[in-house]
């Protein structure tokens, strides 16, 4: 079986490490895989080479017309069975292409259903949502946003991310060290890290806390970077109680040295930095966005909260950081959660029901490799919907 991936990017982000995870995962199963990328230069891409999976770049030009014809022009040369891309914006590529070829198409739902449509403008985003035959949404609520857009429950499908159980654990023993909130993300300002900066100010100077703030992340609006540092600076933060790390490559002896990872985001899908910090034993501390109710268990694996409830994040917080047994325990519960339902090992049984999906019967004998992993229980919107009823 052949499987084509149509990227927009390869940048530092969770998207494009869960492509990452994909394309090792197939390989290993003895599927062919390459890609085609309307971006080129980014951070994941000599990973992805590394795999001996190839990468094409088709974003030469800025029309759109002319980017779907060089995506049919390198499907032409080698047709996939599969063609699957992993970001909204490349679904109208990947869907038209499909059509036009006769082969399989899956789309990508990779935030909440309504802030991928926004994004991609009112005529974009509906092209991207209704084109594709069928959409992998990685959250719950990015499918039932779907459905609320007018997608039918038969189209959607859930995968959910996945983590690296074994990379990222935590760490043996214990060093004393001063107590470290983490925040993962961009900075943008959708991640809303103004948040992060102002419950840490807080936790210092109103509730007397020793605590100090790490941030990693690109830097992908210097603008806004500079207003956070204003912020941090005004509350008395710069240099010694937060540090910001930038992008950083190998984010495993981050979470090992933290203490509580806090995402303080407007918009999400699943976020990637929560499965990995709580794979390393972390209790996480969310606003209560995307996919996150699907991944935190509040009070017991972490505490989440309203978006706007700036006094709740504090005393949640507050809360973690002086019951360390409690935290500890929350951490354990966390790493428990995401190797039971959250581990690489799973996917490519979550691949295979994807792909018999969008398949015909005909081909379904190429995903027995893929269909012989262990299994993991995998809900369509179908079977969603049924549950709630």
């Amino acid at each position: 079986m052949n499987v084509c991936f149509v990227a927009g990017t390869l940048e530092h982000g969770g998207a494009e490490r869960q492509l990452f995870h994909m394309l090792q995962a197939l390989c290993q199963c003895g599927v062919g895989v390459r890609l085609l990328c309307l971006d080129r230069g980014k951070f994941w891409e000599e990973p992805i080479r590394s795999l001996g999976v190839s990468v094409t770049w088709v974003g030469q030009h800025p029309s759109r017309l002319a980017r779907l014809l060089r995506v049919l022009r390198e499907l032409r040369v080698d047709p996939p069975d599969l063609v699957q891309s992993q970001h909204f914006f490349a679904n109208a590529y990947v869907a038209l292409s499909a059509r036009l070829l006769g082969i399989g198409g899956i789309g990508a739902i990779r935030n909440e259903g309504a802030a991928e449509v926004q994004k991609n403008g009112p005529l974009g985003g509906r092209l991207n949502l209704r084109l594709p035959r069928l959409l992998a949404a990685n959250s719950r609520i990015g499918m039932w946003q779907a459905i609320e857009f007018g997608v039918s429950p038969a189209r959607l499908y859930f995968l959910p991310n996945v983590v690296d159980t074994q990379h990222f654990k935590p760490a043996e023993g214990t060093v004393k060290r001063p107590l470290t909130l983490l925040a993962v993300g961009r900075i943008v300002k959708e991640k809303r890290l103004d948040r992060f900066i102002t419950a840490l100010g807080r936790l210092r100077t109103e509730l007397r806390l020793d605590v100090r703030g790490w941030i990693a992340g690109p830097v992908q609006d210097r603008h806004h970077l500079q207003e956070l540092e204003a912020l941090a600076a005004g509350l008395g933060l710069l240099p010694a109680h937060l540090r910001f790390l930038g992008g950083v490559a190998n984010m495993r002896p981050l979470y090992q040295q933290a203490d509580i990872c806090v995402l303080t985001s407007d918009f999400e899908g699943t976020p990637n930095a929560l499965l990995e910090a709580m794979a390393s034993g972390l209790p996480a501390m969310a606003t209560n966005v995307g996919g996150v109710p699907d991944i935190v268990r509040h009070g017991r694996t972490g505490f989440i909260v309203d978006r706007q409830d700036k006094e709740g994040l504090v005393l949640a917080l507050a809360e973690l950081v002086k019951d360390c047994p409690g935290r500890r325990e929350m951490g354990r519960r966390a790493r428990e959660f995401v190797q039971a339902e959250h581990s690489v090992e799973r996917l490519p049984a979550y691949l295979a029901k994807l792909y018999a999906l969008a398949l015909p019967a005909r081909c379904h004998g190429q995903l027995k490799r893929l269909g012989d992993k262990p299994a993991l229980r995998l809900e369509s919107a179908v079977q969603l919907r049924r549950a709630q009823a």
